[in-house]
């Protein structure tokens, strides 16, 4: 009767869901994307009472459609760094996607079929990078490099190094770019689509599994029969693939395809990956913790133009958030060793 007593007497004092929701708050707290949050509610509300234009539609706006296209190249990114890749062509492939859909348009193609033809080409340039990182066995710093430089040059190459000014665009393909169901542009609804799925995918397939798995221990995985060579081939295809389609839909925003866009993308795009928690070392990230981190990159950069801080400051703010994301993410890679 006594051991009775006492266990009616524990469960009495104990409030009920306790037990369950006090670990549950613990890991909420320790997450890196409720540290996120927090800060982009801070500095929503100082930059609030900062500038009076900051909480104006046009501004917000502005803001969520640049950081919605920059996201597409997040998720890829992310895919990426998570199964131990990484790379530095993003900014160039995706001007690369602009200018081979602008030129093949002003040579006649229809919009749509010369935006496929880029994407398939972008596609291309991530198999055939991912073919020299597991075939041949390069590294994916070096190879991304190459093509970036590539692509850069492909793009100089087929401008002249001027813009093409596409006016002649169909509206029903500027849409995509320019247009708004409602009050909301179809750029964030693209966007919330590649997010919602790839989110899914990440954390409910057995595809996407392997991802995490074959960036934590290569080696391992491979043991346990893994296919990692074509883990990273595809992940590295699909980081490319996204390049494409971002491209096509800066091209419908702006109407033109601009040889020069891009450059110091990748830069921007691989610290939104690492501050949302995505590691250098592979094997951990998250795509809403790179969402995030690319919606708190942009409103710092539109922070800093709407209080008129120098462009020059502005490159040595951004540097100095990716060099403090790097030194976290090593910090924290140690800790967990």
């Amino acid at each position: 009767m006594s051991g009775d007593t006492k266990m009616d007497n524990t469960v009495n004092l104990t409030p009920a869901g306790s037990s369950d929701s006090a670990p549950l708050l613990k890991r909420m707290l320790r997450m890196r994307e409720t540290g996120l949050i927090v800060i982009i509610l801070g500095l929503f509300v100082i930059m609030s009472f900062a500038s009076p234009y900051f909480l104006t539609w046009a501004n917000m706006r502005a803001m969520s459609m640049a950081f919605a296209v920059d996201g597409l190249l997040v998720i890829g990114m992310t895919i990426l760094l998570i199964s131990g890749g990484i790379d530095l062509s993003v900014g160039s492939v995706t001007a690369l996607a602009m200018v081979i859909a602008g030129w093949l348009f002003l040579s006649g193609i229809d919009p749509w079929v010369a935006s496929a033809m880029a994407i398939a080409l972008c596609t291309a340039i991530g198999a055939f990078m991912g073919f020299f990182v597991t075939r041949v066995g390069l590294h994916h710093f070096i190879v991304s490099l190459a093509i970036m430089v590539i692509a850069r040059g492909a793009c100089l190459l087929f401008t002249g190094g001027r813009p093409l000014g596409l006016y002649t665009l169909p509206p029903e393909f500027k849409f995509i770019g320019q247009g708004s169901i409602g009050p909301i542009p179809i750029v964030i609804v693209i966007f919330l689509v590649f997010v919602i799925a790839f989110d899914f995918m990440l954390r409910r397939t057995t595809m996407f599994r392997k991802v995490f798995y074959t960036g934590s221990n290569e080696k391992a995985a491979a043991y346990s029969g893994i296919r990692t060579k074509k883990v990273i081939f595809l992940t590295t295809t699909l980081c490319s693939t996204l390049c494409g389609v971002a491209g096509i839909i800066y091209m419908a925003r702006f109407g033109s395809a601009q040889p020069t866009f891009g450059l110091g993308l990748e830069l921007t795009i691989i610290a939104a990956a690492v501050i949302g928690g995505a590691s250098l070392n592979g094997g951990s990230g998250s795509i809403l913790g790179a969402i995030l981190g690319v919606i708190l990159l942009s409103l710092v950069s539109s922070s800093l133009a709407l209080l008129d801080v120098s462009v020059y400051w502005q490159d040595i703010i951004r540097g100095s958030i990716l060099l403090a994301a790097v030194t976290i993410d090593h910090y924290l890679n140690k800790r967990r060793g």
